[in-house]
């Protein structure tokens, strides 16, 4: 009888299960009201006196056996089962990764980098949050300067000396006080300005600034640089310049390209003139160079500047500002093949 329970013990400790169902069914086979172990437990009374002690200790081993198996399949098939509805079917081809897209402002802002990289700007950058010499003083807008009225400024409340920068031309102004001429640069950044949020402007915007200080720079440096600009971003070779103000520069200009009335929407875009204005330059106010240490009598140089967000909207025709500040996926996933 002894040698009975131990090859069912053997068999026990031998099986392998590939479903809860064969575990069930081993379960009952063996632990059971009708098992096998119940068998051996009704004929303990017919075995002699002196094999009694040997026969119930080999049955209990049979049951210990036999829960201590069906508890580790069980474990191994539940495992196995999590594992599936973690990974699920692990033989299934793998689904594709969607293809993210860069921000329509970085596209454009990257081939802007690029074209002036290619003549000889490098890339300078400097703090959002300036102090007033940096953002108006040092540019030639002294204190209670009427055109400090021009741009809107988020200034901090605990220091009426530190304020949101209104323009990256404060980059220009660190640049020069820590590098000497010859100096071509250009500054990308974000600029924030106390203005009303609309489908033309907003509180928040991008810039590109460029500067170039040399000996013997004139207003024609100045064209022909733009000139190329244009081409290359735009494709197009007819730009004018008309006179205008900035504080920092003199003699300045607004710089305008002709972008054609072939189209309905050149129509519209351009209010039936044909010309958009694009951005604002001038060569650098003697001034500017004398409060970075600059002789302007030695040294002389040209600066420009243009929002990022207007050169986008003219480039991919957006009617609204605000698109590029949404975050809206039906929105952004349309430049997925830009660059």
């Amino acid at each position: 009888m002894i040698d009975k329970i131990n090859t069912h013990i053997a068999e026990v400790k031998a099986f392998n299960a590939e479903s809860k169902k064969e575990v069930e069914a081993f379960r009952i086979k063996y632990l059971g009201k009708k098992g096998i172990l119940n068998d051996f437990f009704a004929s303990f009374k017919e075995v002699p006196n002196d094999q009694k002690k040997a026969f119930g200790q080999a049955v209990n081993a049979l049951k210990n056996t036999a829960e201590t198996k069906v508890a580790e399949l069980k474990e191994t098939l539940e495992g196995k089962q999590e594992e599936k509805g973690i990974y699920g079917d692990l033989s299934k081809p793998g689904e594709p990764i969607e293809i993210g897209a860069r921000h329509p402002i970085s596209i454009v802002k990257n081939q802007i980098i690029e074209i002036f990289s290619n003549i000889g700007f490098n890339v300078s950058e400097g703090p959002e949050m300036e102090d007033d010499w940096h953002n108006f003083t040092a540019l030639n807008l002294p204190e209670y300067h009427p055109a400090r009225d021009m741009q809107d400024t988020f200034f901090i409340q605990t220091d009426p000396d530190i304020l949101l920068r209104t323009h990256t031309s404060s980059v220009q102004v660190r640049y020069m006080e820590n590098n000497k001429p010859p100096i071509r640069t250009i500054s990308p950044g974000r600029v924030f300005r106390n203005e009303a949020i609309s489908s033309r402007s907003h509180c928040i915007f991008h810039q590109v600034e460029g500067l170039y200080i040399d000996k013997d720079v004139s207003f024609a440096d100045l064209k022909q640089t733009l000139l190329y600009f244009t081409k290359q971003l735009f494709g197009k070779s007819k730009i004018r310049l008309r006179p205008s103000y900035f504080p920092f520069t003199e003699p300045s200009a607004e710089v305008d390209i002709y972008w054609g009335l072939e189209t309905e929407t050149d129509y519209r875009i351009t209010k039936g003139t044909g010309w958009l204005e694009i951005m604002g330059c001038g060569m650098v106010d003697p001034n500017v160079l004398k409060n970075c240490d600059i002789d302007p009598t030695e040294y002389s140089g040209f600066a420009f500047g243009m929002g990022i967000e207007r050169i986008a909207m003219l480039l991919h025709q957006i009617g609204d500002i605000r698109m590029f500040y949404e975050n809206d996926l039906r929105f952004l996933e349309q430049f997925k093949s830009s660059f």
